[in-house]
């Protein structure tokens, strides 16, 4: 029987809370990333999602390094293998467990993310359960130098589920993030970049009415004046100066992402 790619997600989801559950057993802390954390978060709009007809690739977690030592028995007994190639040569910074029968990849990543710009976790897995804060899911998506559009309408149906404020309960913390971003230029370029686009695909996103498209365009514009009236700091300032006359972000090796 071929699943949906609806069911398929559904299980994804399933799988993924699974292994928070189970880890916390054990005391360990496990977080959810990426799209399967978004769509998990935004149950209202789970319509929006299904019409994506998107596959889910793989499972995103985020773990504290003192745990690392933890995992490869934690999810061999669980029923996971571990990717020995990636654990070798990047076991620092990420492991790769699969459980074959269901065809699930997961990526678990230790303390921080850092593709295009680094995304510290330290202190943060605690707010939320079982997935990260709202907040960091927004920046882990913003930090994505070429955004694409499956990208774009996880961001749109955040905001459409959820307030935009100064706390990471069910709210995207909007006074978080303009910190992290009023002391690296670079990932505020890429962000505030990165919104300005999901703004103007905002006008055209057929799903949503217009009493609804304004809604979501203010909480976005609400996150943008935050993060623009936030004091910066020195080191900031230095960079901005710069500008994008030097590279500003990392590039991303295809096989680490």
């Amino acid at each position: 029987m071929i699943m949906s790619t609806s069911d398929t997600f559904l299980e994804f989801i399933s799988e993924a809370v699974r292994i928070v559950e189970e880890a916390e057993k054990k005391g360990i802390t496990l977080r959810i990333l990426g799209a399967v954390a978004i769509r998990l978060h935004c149950p209202k709009f789970r319509s929006l999602f299904d019409a994506m007809k998107r596959a889910p690739t793989d499972i995103d977690l985020m773990a504290y390094g003192k745990d690392r030592p933890l995992l490869r028995s934690f999810f061999t007994e669980i029923g996971f293998v571990p990717d020995d190639r990636v654990i070798t040569l990047h076991g620092y910074r990420r492991h790769i467990y699969r459980q074959k029968e269901k065809g699930i990849m997961v990526d678990v990543f230790f303390d921080a993310l850092e593709f295009c710009h680094t995304i510290k976790f330290l202190g943060r897995l605690e707010l939320d359960t079982p997935t990260a804060t709202l907040a960091d899911l927004l920046l882990s998506k913003m930090q994505i130098v070429r955004l694409n559009e499956k990208d774009v309408k996880d961001v749109i149906i955040m905001f459409m589920e959820h307030d935009v404020g100064e706390t990471d309960e069910e709210t995207i913390n909007a006074a978080y993030i303009a910190r992290i971003l009023s002391d690296d230029w670079g990932f505020y370029h890429t962000f505030t970049t990165n919104m300005n686009k999901v703004m103007e695909f905002l006008k055209e996103f057929m799903p949503l009415k217009e009493g609804e498209r304004a809604e979501v365009l203010a909480k976005m514009n609400k996150v943008m004046n935050m993060i623009e009236d936030y004091p910066k700091t020195l080191k900031w300032k230095l960079r901005a100066k710069i500008g994008t006359s030097r590279k500003w972000y990392n590039d991303v090796d295809e096989y680490i992402r």
